[in-house]
């Protein structure tokens, strides 16, 4: 495997090796256990052990910041409002939206708030 960059979280429970993680807490991560999770990575080959360990997880992308522009839940997909700032991707039912990437945080409107930036699209079943 190249190496590749990843960043360091806490886990919220054990984690295996080279499985999706998704946010459970402020910088904590527990292994993805659904589709409709929101993953933020892999955990590397060797996973945690236990919470409270520290798990290596790597993300693709780069993290970025942004204005919020509203309340940013850690984990949620995140497009622009029409004054260019950050908020909730949650498109009406039946409509898309494009979306700049995953929080990675818990922000609240003015609040400079860090993404992953994994560029995309959301819709919402009609």
């Amino acid at each position: 495997m190249r190496n590749l960059p990843a960043s360091p979280f806490t886990a919220g429970a054990a984690i295996a090796g080279r499985r999706f993680v998704k946010f459970s807490a402020e910088g904590t991560v527990v292994q993805a256990t659904a589709s409709t999770d929101a993953i933020i990575g892999v955990s590397d080959s060797l996973g945690a052990k236990a919470a409270g360990d520290i798990v290596d997880v790597y993300q693709l992308g780069t993290h970025i910041e942004v204005e919020a522009g509203g309340n940013l839940t850690r984990g949620l997909e995140i497009t622009s409002d029409a004054n260019g700032k950050a908020v909730t991707a949650a498109p009406a039912a039946g409509a898309s939206c494009r979306t700049a990437g995953i929080v990675q945080g818990s922000y609240v409107a003015g609040d400079v708030a860090e993404y992953l930036a994994s560029p995309g699209s959301k819709t919402t079943p009609a």
